[in-house]
Parts: C-alpha cells; sequence; structure tokens
C-alpha cells in the first residue's frame, strides 16, 4: 500500500515547496544581516522549524486522511479552547495571537486554518453522502456550517487578526463551491458583501484597520506614518527593477528602511535584491502549486479529499495574493505571511502540514469528484 502511495504522490507539489523554503532562507538571512545578534536568531529558528517539521510531513502523508478527519472534532474543540486562551495573553503588536513558549512564539490561530477545514471537509462530506448536493444546499445545513467557520472566525477577529479571519472566508468559500452549493447561494452571497463592506468600514473596523485602508487608497496621505510601510516596499521592488541590486546589497533591505522586513515585506526584499526576474519566478512557483492542489481536488478518490484539497487551495491562494499585493500596494496590508517564504514558525508548520494533506490526497487518488 505505501508503495502503491508514493508511486502516485504528485511530488511536484514537494518540489515546489522545497524550492520556496530555501528561497525564504536566503530571504530571511539578508533581512537580517545587519540586525542585532537577537534578530539574527530567526534564520537560526526557521531552520529549526523546518527540521521539526519534516516527522509532521512525513507522519501525516502516510496516515490516512479519512483517519485524520474523524479526530477532527476533538481537534477543533481544542483549538476552540486555544483561541479563547490565547485572549488573555500579553499582546504584541496590538494583538493576542501568541503563545510565548521561552524564545518561540505559537500562534494558534494558523493551526485553526488546518482544523477548521478538516472538520468542515468531514462535515460536508458526510452531508454529501447523505443526500448529495441538496444537502448541503438546505438551509439548516447550510447555518451548520456557517457556524463551524464562524466560531473560530470570530475569536480570530476578536485577536484581532483580519488577514488570517479572511483567509478562513475564502477557504470556507472555495470548500462550498467544490460541494455543490446553489449559484443563487453564490449571487446572494456576491451582493452581501458589496453592501456589507462600506457598513463594515464605517461601523464596525476599528481605527487603525480603516487607516489601513486609507493608506492603501491614497499611500500619500501620510508617507512618513501609516503609509511608511507601503512607501518604502514600493521604493525597494521598484529598485530591483530586473536584475536586482544584488543579493545582501538592497539599499531599503541593507539600511533597515524596510520593515518587517522578514515576515510581511520578505517578497520586497526578495524584488529589490534579485530583481523582477526572480520575483515573477516566486509567483510562478505558487501557481503552479495552487493548480497541483486544485488537481488533486478535482482527482480525489472522494468527496472528503476534494474538500480537504480544495480548502488548502484556497488558503494558498488568499496568502500568496495578499501578501504579494499589499506590498506593492494592490491590496491592503494586514500582515499576512507569504508561504514558505516568511519568517514564522507557526506559519511554516501549519503550511507544511497541509502540503503534507496534499501529498497524501494525491497518493490516493483515483477519478475526478468535479469539473
Amino acid at each position: 500500500m505505501k508503495k502503491r502511495l508514493f508511486k502516485n504522490i504528485d511530488w511536484s507539489i514537494l518540489i515546489c515547496t522545497i524550492f520556496l523554503l530555501a528561497i525564504g532562507l536566503f530571504a530571511i538571512y539578508s533581512a537580517n544581516l545587519n540586525a542585532n545578534q537577537e534578530e539574527l536568531t530567526e534564520f537560526t529558528k526557521q531552520i529549526i522549524w523546518i527540521v521539526v517539521s519534516i516527522p509532521f510531513v512525513i507522519f501525516i502523508t502516510i496516515m490516512e486522511y479519512d483517519t485524520i478527519a474523524k479526530i477532527s472534532p476533538i481537534l477543533y474543540g481544542v483549538m476552540l479552547i486555544s483561541l479563547v486562551a490565547v485572549l488573555f495573553t500579553t499582546p504584541i503588536s496590538g494583538a493576542t495571537s501568541w503563545f510565548t513558549l521561552g524564545s518561540f512564539s505559537i500562534q494558534p490561530s494558523e493551526f485553526a486554518k488546518i482544523i477548521t477545514i478538516l472538520f468542515l471537509a468531514m462535515v460536508m462530506s458526510r452531508m454529501k453522502q447523505k443526500g448529495g448536493k441538496r444537502e448541503i444546499n438546505r438551509i439548516t445545513r447550510l447555518i451548520l456550517l456557517f457556524i463551524i467557520v464562524g466560531v473560530p472566525l470570530a475569536l480570530i477577529i476578536k485577536q484581532p487578526d483580519y488577514g488570517t479571519a479572511m483567509a478562513f472566508i475564502l477557504a470556507f468559500v472555495v470548500m462550498l463551491y467544490t460541494g455543490g452549493i446553489n449559484k443563487a447561494y453564490i449571487i446572494t452571497g456576491i451582493l452581501t458583501v458589496v453592501i456589507a463592506v462600506p457598513l463594515l468600514y464605517m461601523f464596525v473596523l476599528p481605527e487603525h484597520a480603516k487607516t489601513r485602508i486609507d493608506v492603501f487608497l491614497n499611500p500619500d496621505i501620510d508617507p512618513r506614518g501609516a503609509g511608511y510601510n507601503l512607501t518604502q516596499s514600493k521604493l525597494a521592488i521598484g529598485a530591483g527593477e530586473l536584475w536586482g541590486m544584488g543579493y545582501l546589497k538592497g539599499n531599503q533591505t541593507q539600511l533597515g528602511f524596510l520593515y518587517p522586513k522578514s515576515t510581511d515585506f520578505i517578497f520586497s526584499v526578495i524584488g529589490e535584491e534579485l530583481g523582477f526576474v526572480f520575483a515573477a519566478a516566486i509567483i510562478i512557483l505558487y501557481v503552479v502549486l495552487i493548480t497541483k492542489a486544485i488537481t488533486v481536488a478535482k482527482t480525489a478518490k472522494d468527496d472528503l479529499g476534494a474538500m480537504i484539497a480544495s480548502g488548502i487551495a484556497g488558503i494558498f491562494l488568499f496568502h500568496m495574493t495578499e501578501n504579494i499585493g499589499m506590498t506593492i500596494g494592490l491590496l491592503p496590508i494586514t500582515g499576512v505571511p507569504l508561504p514558505f517564504v516568511s519568517y514564522g514558525g507557526s506559519s511554516l508548520l501549519s503550511n507544511l502540514i497541509m502540503i503534507a494533506l496534499l501529498l497524501n490526497i494525491s497518493g490516493r487518488r483515483q477519478k475526478s469528484i468535479f469539473m
């Protein structure tokens, strides 16, 4: 069985991931080259997290994914407890999103994405087994699905972490589409969003979130304050031109104008020092990875595998689009990391677990579930 599993696995998914990890290590090293000794440990910590992640990747790749999904209700309960508990921690950069363990930090919202996808996929696949697409389109069933996503979503917004919250929403939408949701609901959802966005801006969003949107629309309104990071990011990427200023030679990167350069603006570091060609190659790697995830969903042996893979594709799509978009001024800054490239242990481990799930599902694929 294991021999057949490894034969069927789509190894291009792992190859893309390894390339992105390697690029991330080079970029993090450059970002911290002229920093103090404490910050230089980010490079070492990232390597440690990669090594720690390897057993998880192997175990989750080999284990039956339906077995993993069966324990998702327990994991979901533990996840909710952790998301409540983290609200009582000391705020870091204005957000209560991390548990601090010595020199390491754990961000439960990163793992909440995987657990919610697994639990949601299990519930949706059982609905389809019971009554097909019609079962998922029943109002009572849709309300249940919205509650499953809505509870952790509300807790994450409370932290506040709007970037991760939006990743939840996109993954949920993609999974609903895969599950066969009625087009009438999709149209209604789009209209609801169009109406809700301005209302949320005026009456719900805190001032710092409104400021980020205002700066996105017009960075020149506060170039030395709220618009500073975006301005420096665009200057860095523009200075890189076609081939870059040279590795370890970026002005904005090495002189400390970019911040935080090893997490939110790591793509700016790459664009400045390695240029448009290398930055475009990274985007191509992500496109290939996301396309492969969609292919895994289409060729999964069952609805459960298709739901999990499509949810993961939605997560990667959002993170890639939002992070790169915000560094070049096409999207508001939300603090969303670039998968496998940005510094961050929780993000790295959760993303590698999702890669392991894709490898797992691809190794057991049989036929197309949706077209």
